[in-house]
C-alpha cells in the first residue's frame, strides 16, 4: 500500500500509470489532489500467482488473434470471473481497511483502476480498464478492487493489448483509492488544442456534476478555446444530463433542470484560472497534457491528468524563434516513420538541413518565407508541385503574425537555389551519366569488400561524399530539369495555343532510360518464363501463402524451374535493392524478402499474355508517336503555325530525351544504400557475435555516427536502443502533418476550388485522362490482388510500387505531387491519375466503382 504523498514517476511499475501521475501531481504547488492511496501491483501479483486458473488461461489468451472476436470473449470473461472471485488474503485485507479508514469510514471513495501500460507517454490506454464511483464502506472498497483487477482482462483491454504488441503478462493492474469529490462542475483540459495540435491553445471541455457525462459521452459540454490567457473563443451547449452521486452509492443519470441547460458552466475567469494551472502541470510533466479536474465552489480538484498521446511531436530547438516545416516524407512519396539509421543517412545524404519529429524528416522554410523573393518562390514552385502545401503556407502567411518579413539582401530565395544553365539536347548526356553511375556503384560494391571494424564505418563515410557528388552534380540537375522545364513549357504553350491540357503526359509515354518504368515492365517479362511450366506456377502458389523467402533454392528441382529461378534471379540483381519506402536504409529490400514479388507475379501469369512488357512499351510509344503528329499538325493550321511546330517539335524532342532520368539519380543511391546496409549487418552480426550486440537489428536504433563509436569501442547503450525501439513503435501510429508550426500546429491545407462535380474528392491532376473502374484500396503492396483494369487507390506510392502500375488502369493516392515518382510512372504507362486526394483510403471503399479524372483532378465515387 501506498499514499498519494510516497509516489512519484518511478513508481510506475509498482502503481501504474495513474496512481504514478497522481503521485507527481500531489507534489505539484498550488495543485489539489483528493488524498488516496494506491493498492501496488505486488497484490495484484500475489493474486494471480495464487491462482493457477488464471495462469493457465493467460496462456490461451497469448495465442489468440486480434481479430478472434468469439476466442476473446470466452476466454477473457473466464480469466474476469477467476478475478472477481478470488479471496483476497487477510494481511491486505486489513491494510486496506486501515488505510479506508484514514479516508473517512464511511466517506466516498473513487476506485480507479491504474494498470502499468497506462497514461504513457507513447500510449494512453485511456478508457481501457474500469473506474468505480461513490463507493462506500471497505467491504464494497474490497469487491471494486477485484473488480478493477478483473477489468485488466475485459475485451477491449485485451483486444488493444494485442493490436499493439503488449504482453498480457507484462501488464500489472494497480488500484487507486481516492476520496470522491462532488462537484458543480466537472471536465477536462487540454493544455494542446485536440483537433489543430497547436500547443499555445488551450480547450477546456465542461458540463454539469461529475465529470463522468462529458467523458462517456452522455452529453456534449461547453467549449472554451484560451490563448495568451484569453478566451478567444466559447461554444455553450445545452446540457440536458448530469452524472450525480446516489445515495444508495455508485452514480446516476439526472435530469438538468431547464434554466440551467445553456447556463455557462464557467466563467471566463474560471477557465483562465484552470488552464493557468494546466500550464503549470504541463511544465512539471514536460508535455502536452489532458486533465481531468472538479469545482467545488471556487476551488479546483485535478483528480487525472495524462499525457496526450495523439499529438505530433515538435522538431526540438533552442531558440524561441517561430519555424515553419515542411514534411520531407511527402516530398519523397513515404509518410512512414524511419528509424534513427535511416534517419541519419537520409541527413547526410541530403545538403540541407532537416529537422526530427516523429520519426521523420522536415524542413524549415520560415527563413525562405520571410524574404518577398523567397515567398515568391517557394509559392510558385509548391503551387504547380503540391497545392495542399501551398495552400497550408498560405493560412500561416496570412495571419500576419507568424513570419516577421526581411529584407530580401542576401536572403534565401527559394527550395531550390538558382536554376541551372540549360545544356544541349543530346541523348550522349543521359547516357553518359548512368554509365558513371552505374561503374560508380560497382566502384563502391568492390572497394568495399572484405572491410570490418572502424574502417568500414570510415570508408562509408568517405563514399557517402561520393553518393552527394552523383546526386547533385551540376550536370544531372541540369538534365532533371531539363525534362521537367520542357514538360512545362509543352503544357503551357500548347495549351494556349490548342486548348490542350497536359498534352506533354502522352507525350512522355514510353520514353527511353526510365529504370523505374522499366522495372515494372521487366517484371511481366519474368512472368513470360515462368507462365510456361504449371508446376512452377503451383510452387510459387504456395509460396505467395507461406510467405517462405529461401524458395529459390527449392525451384531448380521443378520442371522449368532452373529457368524460373534465373529470371527471378537476374531481376533481383537489377532491381532487388528496392522495396517500400526506400529511402530508408532499414527496411527490408526485395533482394532480402523476395517472396514479396511473387504474387505480383503470380497476378502478371494470370492478368497478362505472353509479351506483354514489350507490346505495353511499344503502344506507349506509339500514343506518344501519333500525339506528336496530330499536334504538329493541328499548329500549323495557326497563324505562325509553320515556326509554333517547328519549336514545338523541338521541345518534344528535349522532353524524350530527358524525361526518363528523372528517375535514375534514386536510383543510384538506393543502390549505393543496399551495399552499405549489407556491409553493416554483416559488422552487426560480429558485433552480436562477440558479445556487444544482442540483435543484428539493433544497429537500425543507432545514428551512422553512433553505430561508429560502437564498433570503435565496443561499448553500446542497450537502454538507448530500447527506449528508441519504444518510441519508433508509437511514431508508426502518427500520421505526419504536411506543414507543422513550432506552435505544433498541424495544417493539412485545401485546394479551394469548386471546378469539381458535387461531392467528388479533390486533388492534384498528374497525368491525363478519364477512367472507370474497381476501386482497390491497397495499404501493403505484398498484399495487392489486382486485376487489369482495376483502379489503385493508396495513400503514397514510391518507385516499389511500380510493379503494380502495369494492372491497373487508374492510381489515386494521399500523398503526391506533379514530380514525385507516381506521378511520373503514372504519365509514362498512360495512366489516368490524381495524387494529394485527402482520406482517400478512408473515403473510397474496396471495391467501390469510381471514375478518375486525372486531366481536371478529381475522383467520383459511382457506388
Amino acid at each position: 500500500m501506498m499514499g498519494f504523498g510516497q509516489i512519484d514517476r518511478t513508481n510506475l511499475a509498482e502503481v501504474g500509470g495513474k496512481g504514478a501521475h497522481l503521485g507527481e501531481l500531489s507534489r505539484i504547488d498550488g495543485v489539489r489532489v483528493p488524498d488516496g492511496f494506491c493498492v501496488t501491483t505486488d497484490a495484484y501479483r500475489k493474486i494471480l500467482a495464487g491462482t493457477p486458473a488464471i495462469g493457465d488461461r493467460l496462456d490461451r489468451l497469448s495465442r489468440v488473434s486480434p481479430d478472434d472476436r468469439a476466442a476473446i470473449a470466452t476466454v477473457s470473461a473466464e480469466i474476469r470471473d477467476a478475478v472477481e472471485g478470488v479471496t483476497m488474503p487477510d494481511d491486505l485485507v486489513a491494510e486496506i481497511g486501515e488505510a479506508v479508514a484514514r479516508l473517512g469510514e464511511r466517506a466516498a471513495c473513487a476506485v480507479r483502476s491504474s494498470a502499468t501500460a497506462e497514461d504513457l507517454p507513447t500510449a494512453s490506454f485511456a478508457g481501457q480498464q474500469d473506474s468505480y464511483l461513490n463507493i462506500v464502506g471497505t467491504e464494497d472498497v474490497l469487491r471494486h478492487i477485484r473488480r478493477c483487477w478483473a477489468s485488466l482482462f475485459t475485451e477491449r483491454a485485451v483486444t488493444y493489448r494485442l493490436h499493439n504488441d503488449f504482453d498480457h503478462r507484462g501488464v500489472f493492474m494497480a488500484v487507486v483509492v481516492q476520496r470522491m469529490v462532488f462537484p458543480e462542475a466537472a471536465g477536462i483540459l487540454f493544455t494542446a488544442d485536440p483537433v489543430t495540435s497547436n500547443r499555445k491553445v488551450a480547450t477546456v471541455e465542461a458540463g454539469w456534476g461529475l465529470g463522468e457525462a462529458l467523458v462517456s459521452g452522455l452529453v456534449n459540454g461547453d467549449v472554451y478555446t484560451v490563448r495568451d490567457g484569453e478566451v478567444v473563443s466559447t461554444s455553450i451547449a445545452t446540457k440536458q444530463r448530469a452524472v450525480q452521486a446516489s445515495p444508495d452509492g455508485g452514480t446516476r443519470d439526472t435530469p438538468v433542470a431547464p434554466e440551467r441547460q445553456t447556463r455557462p458552466a464557467l466563467t471566463d475567469a474560471q477557465v483562465v484560472r484552470l488552464v493557468t494551472l494546466g500550464r503549470r502541470i504541463e511544465a512539471h510533466f514536460g508535455r502536452p497534457q489532458d486533465i481531468e479536474w472538479c469545482l467545488t465552489g471556487e476551488d479546483i480538484d485535478v483528480v487525472q491528468s495524462r499525457p496526450i498521446t495523439t499529438l505530433f511531436p515538435l522538431p526540438e530547438v533552442d531558440d524561441q524563434e517561430n519555424h515553419v516545416y515542411i514534411s520531407v516524407g511527402h516530398q519523397q512519396m513515404m509518410t512512414d516513420a524511419m528509424k534513427p539509421l535511416g534517419l541519419s543517412l537520409w541527413q547526410l545524404t541530403t545538403p540541407r538541413p532537416m529537422a526530427e519529429a516523429g520519426g521523420r524528416l522536415f524542413v524549415d522554410v520560415a527563413p525562405v518565407l520571410a524574404t518577398s523573393a523567397g515567398r515568391a518562390s517557394i509559392m510558385g514552385t509548391l503551387g504547380k508541385s503540391d497545392p495542399l502545401i501551398q495552400d497550408a503556407l498560405r493560412t500561416v502567411l496570412d495571419r500576419g503574425d507568424f513570419i516577421r518579413p526581411v529584407p530580401d539582401e542576401g536572403g534565401p530565395t527559394g527550395p531550390g537555389g538558382a536554376a541551372p544553365t540549360p545544356i544541349e539536347t543530346d541523348p550522349a548526356i543521359v547516357t553518359d551519366l548512368i554509365a558513371r553511375n552505374r561503374e560508380s556503384v560497382a566502384t563502391l560494391r568492390r572497394e568495399i569488400h572484405g572491410l570490418s571494424g572502424p574502417a568500414l564505418l570510415d570508408f562509408i563515410f568517405d563514399d557517402l561524399t561520393e553518393l552527394r557528388r552523383l546526386l547533385f552534380e551540376p550536370r544531372s540537375h541540369q538534365a532533371i530539369m531539363a525534362g521537367m522545364d520542357t514538360s512545362e513549357w509543352l503544357n503551357d504553350n500548347l495549351g494556349e495555343w490548342l486548348g490542350e491540357k497536359n498534352a506533354a503526359d502522352v507525350l512522355t509515354q514510353s520514353v527511353p532510360h526510365n529504370v523505374t518504368s522499366e522495372m515494372g515492365l521487366a517484371l511481366l517479362d519474368v512472368a513470360d518464363t515462368i507462365r510456361p511450366h504449371g508446376e512452377v506456377v503451383e510452387f510459387l502458389r504456395k509460396v505467395a501463402d507461406d510467405g517462405r523467402d529461401d524458395f529459390l533454392d527449392d525451384l531448380p528441382g521443378l520442371a522449368g524451374g532452373r529457368e524460373a529461378r534465373d529470371a527471378i534471379q537476374g531481376y533481383l540483381d537489377e532491381y532487388g535493392m528496392r522495396c517500400a519506402g526506400e529511402i530508408d536504409i532499414t527496411r527490408t529490400r526485395w533482394s532480402e524478402r523476395p517472396a514479396t514479388l511473387v504474387p505480383i507475379v503470380l497476378g502478371n501469369i494470370k492478368n497478362f499474355e505472353p509479351g506483354a512488357g514489350k507490346r505495353r512499351f511499344e503502344q506507349g510509344l506509339q500514343d506518344a508517336q501519333q500525339k506528336e503528329q496530330e499536334l504538329l499538325t493541328r499548329l500549323r493550321e495557326l497563324p505562325s503555325g509553320e515556326e509554333k511546330a517547328e519549336e514545338t517539335k523541338r521541345m518534344i524532342d528535349r522532353v524524350r530525351t530527358f524525361a526518363g532520368y528523372r528517375e535514375y539519380p534514386k536510383y543510384g543511391m538506393v543502390s549505393r544504400y543496399f551495399v552499405y546496409k549489407q556491409a553493416l549487418l554483416r559488422e552487426a552480426e560480429r558485433l552480436v557475435g562477440n558479445g556487444v550486440l544482442r540483435d543484428k537489428e539493433d544497429v537500425y536504433y543507432l545514428r551512422l555516427q553512433e553505430f561508429h563509436d560502437v564498433v570503435r569501442t565496443g561499448d553500446v547503450d542497450h537502454e538507448l536502443i530500447r527506449a528508441r525501439r519504444e518510441a519508433f513503435r508509437s511514431y508508426e501510429a502518427l500520421t505526419p502533418p504536411r506543414v507543422l508550426t513550432s506552435d505544433g500546429e498541424a495544417l493539412t491545407g485545401d485546394y479551394r476550388r469548386d471546378d469539381a462535380p458535387p461531392g467528388a474528392l479533390a486533388g492534384l491532376a498528374v497525368s491525363a485522362g478519364t477512367v472507370e473502374g474497381r476501386a482497390r484500396v491497397v495499404v501493403d503492396m505484398a498484399r495487392a490482388d489486382l486485376e487489369a483494369g482495376d483502379i489503385l487507390v493508396t495513400a503514397y506510392t514510391d518507385p516499389s510500387w511500380t510493379p503494380l502500375f502495369v494492372a491497373v488502369s487508374g492510381l489515386v493516392t494521399e500523398v503526391g505531387g506533379l514530380m514525385t515518382h507516381g506521378a511520373v510512372i503514372a504519365r509514362e504507362y498512360g495512366l489516368p491519375a490524381v495524387v494529394g486526394v485527402e482520406g482517400a483510403t478512408r473515403l473510397i471503399r474496396d471495391g467501390q466503382r469510381i471514375r478518375v479524372n486525372g486531366t481536371d483532378g478529381y475522383v467520383q465515387i459511382l457506388d
